[in-house]
């Protein structure tokens, strides 16, 4: 049975549940200690149903607690983070991890630990981001060192543009609330510690690792490339790169991952195969230890965690003679995450790290053997292109609603570039351990070198071929959770030969449809003005329906109107400049559009909207007006200093609405 052999799945959904209850509702502690007291007397009450076979009421009761704990988590994980004000203030933090190069600025991430005021020192807890002003001293700042700075935190804000990724929320679900500019006479002192932490020992020997690289002579592209496969350092990347091995459909060989530590694993266990028999505890023991080595110095990603989790327990049961079952494995290495940081559920590397390797485990092995083949080569390009069929199956419909885009040729470019990056990882670990020999350690170098720009060419090659991506792609969320257990099921079905769950599957696809149409109805009855939050632009969107008019000083469309056209399957009807003054009239209501406006301008349009456009708009004299627009909207195209005087503020009788500082404008029309 289901339940009997994998019951890590009755934990893990309720538990789930739970969390992503708490987005949308806080009730009161009084309702939570009712829920708690009335929680505990039914399972008093479940134990007189003990005696038959299967106690419903017991499992209904387990499954309402499960749900109140992922509540309860939530909450308290939230909660941890203290809210600073937003004045000047004498903090001391600690250094997280090492300073990250802007173009104007050093981001170094620091974990908050007090704050002196007037009243004394008050602990604190979260982290805040630090930008500071570039200077050669921040350089030399590792992590664990411990500050004192003075700085006014600002709330990070989201961008709030329509179907876009919540920046804010992400932020807070790692335990950042906060950010501040600051420069190196606002460091007031440093302390370096004697003793680090673990953590910020192993982000200083993954630094030395990387210097080992250099010496050994890989630099440029190819020591970015090595440094984020073999020890998960990703800032050393061009943007290019990226964007190559996003076409490719290879990004996940790019952040370490569950790939990594399997190849790891497999190459550890190979090479102490004389301790196979005699002593096989040991050798369990040293493949375990370098992989959680391994795990601590890559930074402790949720799927490296979850391999190196999984295959502690499946070891684990191996040496205890109670072989695991494989999903329920990765479940508990989940379910370990989830009580550390419940917020982990919400991380895409996660989402994506467990539907590829659940998709594996269910169906890698019955779809493999549908095709036997004796040719031993043959044989290893079927096997991969199975894992990467099955793992892309499972990733779907997460690539599609978060990336907007799905990789044509991924089959491909999976067969021929994973098997390489496996080489890079098993070269790139050998290094280190062989450093001191330098004919052996440089020959690895030259080698590494060499696999690196292999692997980066056939990239680049694989990125730049016609129809590469499937691009204008998306979806909101509960489409995707319905399309992934269509796919799910229909997997199951035609690998298993389950005909039997088809009328689950059509009963899938008819509550996709029925989802579907509803939103489509929804968008369509409705029009909506949005200032879309674009960095350095003006883009204002007019949609009616489904159709988008668009008013944007960009020549090219932002990333922005891309993502909400994908997700809602709109249509660009027209795209007019916003550089000149544009009168709209909609709904019965005028929107101005205009980089300057005077008394003379408002009172030939009367606009309900005006929209400020430029660095810095012009306000003339606006005094003796009869009729005062409604709403006085900044665009993100202003500067970030700029500001209406008090005297424009009281005219208008509102305070105009920034959308650099507060995010998209959106209204009903």
């Amino acid at each position: 049975m289901l339940h009997k052999e994998i019951p890590f799945l009755r934990i893990i959904i309720p538990l789930c549940a739970g969390i992503i209850s708490n987005l949308y509702t806080e009730p009161g502690p009084i309702f939570l200690l009712t829920a708690s007291v009335l929680i505990a007397a039914s399972f008093l009450f479940s134990i007189y149903f003990n005696r038959s076979r299967m106690n419903i009421l017991f499992g209904f009761i387990m499954t309402l607690a499960l749900i109140l704990c992922g509540h309860l988590m939530y909450s308290h994980e939230k909660n941890r983070i203290t809210i600073l004000e937003q004045k000047k203030s004498k903090i001391i933090c600690t250094v997280s991890d090492f300073p990250e190069e802007r173009e104007n600025s050093y981001r170094v991430k620091v974990r908050l630990a007090a704050v002196s005021d007037s009243d004394g020192i008050k602990r604190i807890a979260g982290s805040m981001l630090l930008y500071i002003r570039k200077d050669s001293s921040v350089t030399d700042l590792l992590p664990g060192d411990i500050l004192k700075i003075v700085c006014i935190p600002a709330v990070i804000t989201a961008r709030g543009n329509p179907c876009e990724f919540d920046y804010r929320s992400y932020m807070e679900n790692h335990g950042i609330k906060f950010m501040s500019f600051i420069s190196k006479h606002d460091i007031l002192g440093r302390i370096v510690p004697e003793n680090r932490r673990i953590v910020h020992r192993a982000l200083i020997i993954r630094e030395r690792i990387i210097e080992m690289y250099r010496n050994r002579g890989i630099t440029g592209r190819n020591l970015a490339l090595v440094a984020a496969m073999t020890v998960g350092e990703k800032t050393m990347l061009e943007p290019e790169q990226k964007e190559n091995f996003r076409k490719a459909g290879v990004m996940h060989i790019m952040a370490v991952s569950g790939l990594h530590a399997m190849v790891l694993s497999l190459f550890v266990f190979n090479i102490l195969f004389f301790l196979k028999r005699r002593f096989n505890i040991l050798r369990i023991i040293l493949a375990i230890s370098i992989l959680w080595a391994f795990a601590f110095v890559t930074g402790l990603t949720p799927s490296v965690m979850r391999a190196t989790l999984m295959f502690s327990f499946i070891q684990a049961g191996s040496l205890m003679k109670r072989p695991a079952n494989s999903l329920n494995s990765v479940l508990s290495s989940a379910f370990v995450l989830i009580l550390i940081r419940p917020s982990v559920i919400f991380d895409t590397g996660f989402l994506l790290s467990y539907s590829a390797v659940i998709f594996i485990i269910a169906f890698y092995r019955n779809l493999y053997i549908r095709l036997q083949l004796k040719n031993w080569l043959a044989d290893k390009v079927w096997q991969s292109v199975v894992v990467a069929f099955v793992a892309q199956a499972g990733t779907f419909p997460l690539t599609v609603m978060l990336f907007n885009r799905f990789p044509a040729y991924f089959l491909i470019t999976n067969v021929i570039i994973v098997p390489l990056s496996s080489l890079i990882i098993i070269t790139g670990c050998m290094i280190p351990l062989l450093y001191p020999l330098v004919f052996l350690s440089g020959f690895l170098g030259t080698t590494l070198n060499y696999l690196t720009s292999i692997t980066e060419f056939l990239t680049e090659t694989a990125a730049s071929l016609p129809g590469s991506t499937i691009g204008g792609i998306g979806m909101p969320v509960i489409e995707c959770i319905l399309l992934t257990l269509i796919i799910t099921i229909l997997c199951y079905i035609l690998i298993n030969n389950q005909l039997r769950l088809v009328k689950y599957l059509l009963t899938l696809v008819l509550m996709s449809a029925l989802v579907t149409s509803l939103r489509d109805i929804s968008v369509r009855r409705t029009n909506e003005l949005i200032v879309y939050n674009s960095p350095g632009a003006t883009v204002v969107g007019i949609r009616t329906g489904k159709i988008l008019n668009l008013y944007s000083t960009e020549a090219n469309m932002p990333d922005e109107v891309m993502r909400h056209i994908s997700t809602l399957s709109l249509k660009v009807e027209k795209t007019l400049p916003a550089n000149e003054t544009t009168c709209i009239e909609i709904s019965g209501r005028r929107i101005l559009i205009s980089g300057s406006v005077g008394s003379k301008l408002l009172s030939s349009v009367s606009p309900e909207i005006v929209i400020l456009t430029g660095p810095r708009p012009l306000i003339k004299d606006c005094s003796g007006l009869h009729k005062y627009p409604e709403m006085l909207i900044l665009s993100s195209e202003t500067a970030s200093g700029f500001s209406l005087s008090d005297e424009f503020s009281f005219l208008f009788n509102k305070t105009p609405f920034n959308v650099r500082k507060s995010g998209a404008f959106i209204m009903s029309l």
